[in-house]
């Protein structure tokens, strides 16, 4: 069992941390101050440390994930060169908490690995496969992309997702790789547009010790993490040009080099691209390389927005009522037939997330049943 120290100076925040983690199988414990717990950490083997500030924590030789209220990228970049293994924001979204947690726990397979490691590794995958949520729907635009899906994931060929933020262009994403030859195979994910530019190839690419001032000790990049599998490149829109001619080189020859090393590592990476982005208009306008779209963009998958969709806001309730009800460990919540007609003519900006978000709230405002005025109160 993994031990987990919360270094958090909200009470309920750290309480409530620490009931959710102990829920999926973690030990945890709690601190409110930087020497309390560098002096727990002293007596108890701690895994990893959730801190909502990156200060004085390298010292602990502990990996750690920094959980800030802010948002900014300065901060993102304080938190990494201090030696943090992820930058999340509040309000938390656990389930990327929790994928964070275990990718930093989990030691990555070197070439020397065992078999009995690599064994490991797969059923690890498999297991992960088996519980990515499903896509919802059964409009005509659902119905064709999970068709495409299926046609798709077995070959080789490199997929460009698009579509507005919150449609589920990750989901699309993990099927494709849970449905392909690499589903044993890690699926290692980066998103493009929350790195700063300064940072983004050596989290592609890794990097020597010694590279830059923080560079403490080798890092395999992404593409080296990625090795036998798929790497998603989610909101590849936003990548500086110099980090598009590498990822470029890496495509064409297969090979990427860490910063700070003139050494070629050979990699087998199946890319899986997305964005929010109209990448033609970009093109036009100088800020993406139309040689790295024609390389992407092999096959395009376009995630329709919920408002183009909206028979399947009902289908998407019942779904979300049921799982979130099950994550909070309550009886499933019941909604009035004319509750699920008013979420359905709203205009749905924030689409799938959008909708998961309404109906969490709603399932802890409400009572039992789910009413019309909820949604015009709640909502």
């Amino acid at each position: 069992m993994a031990k987990v120290l919360i270094l958090e100076q909200s009470k309920s925040v750290r309480n409530n941390l620490r009931e959710r983690l102990e829920f999926e199988g973690f030990s945890t414990e709690g601190a409110e101050s930087v020497a309390l717990a560098r002096k727990m950490c002293e007596n108890i083997g701690f895994d990893i440390i959730i801190a909502d500030n990156p200060e004085g924590l390298a010292e602990t030789h502990l990996p750690f994930i920094v959980l800030s209220r802010n948002n900014d990228i300065d901060s993102a970049v304080d938190a990494v060169r201090c030696g943090a293994v992820d930058f999340l924001t509040k309000p938390i979204d656990m389930n990327r908490l929790l994928k964070s947690i275990r990718k930093a726990i989990t030691p990555p397979a070197e070439n020397t690995a065992t078999n009995s490691h690599s064994k490991q590794t797969r059923i690890r995958n498999s297991a992960e496969c088996n519980t990515i949520e499903p896509i919802i729907g059964e409009s005509e635009a659902i119905v064709h992309m999970r068709g495409l899906i299926d046609k798709v994931a077995q070959s080789e060929a490199r997929v460009l997702i698009t579509g507005e933020n919150g449609t589920g262009k990750e989901l699309v994403a993990k099927w494709l790789h849970c449905k392909s030859n690499r589903a044993n195979a890690p699926f290692v994910e980066v998103n493009c547009a929350a790195i700063p530019s300064e940072l983004i190839e050596s989290e592609l690419f890794g990097h020597e010790r010694g590279a830059f001032t923080s560079a403490i000790k080798q890092r395999k990049g992404k593409f080296e993490q990625a090795d036998g599998g798929t790497l998603f490149m989610d909101e590849i829109g936003d990548m500086s040009l110099s980090a598009q001619a590498k990822v470029l080189r890496a495509l064409q020859e297969r090979k990427i080099s860490r910063v700070g090393s003139d050494r070629d590592i050979e990699v087998d990476v199946r890319v899986i691209a997305a964005t929010n982005k109209n990448l033609e208009t970009e093109i036009r306008n100088g800020n993406f390389r139309e040689d790295l779209y024609h390389r992407i963009g092999v096959i395009l998958i376009k995630v329709p927005p919920l408002r183009k969709r909206k028979g399947d806001v009902a289908i998407l309730v019942e779904y979300f009522l049921e799982s979130i009800c099950k994550e909070y460990r309550i009886s499933t919540k019941n909604i009035e037939v004319e509750a699920v007609k008013k979420l359905s003519e709203r205009h749905w900006s924030g689409n799938i997330r959008e909708l998961r978000n309404i109906i969490e709230r709603l399932i802890v405002l409400s009572g039992p049943t789910i009413t019309v005025d909820d949604i015009e109160q709640y909502c």
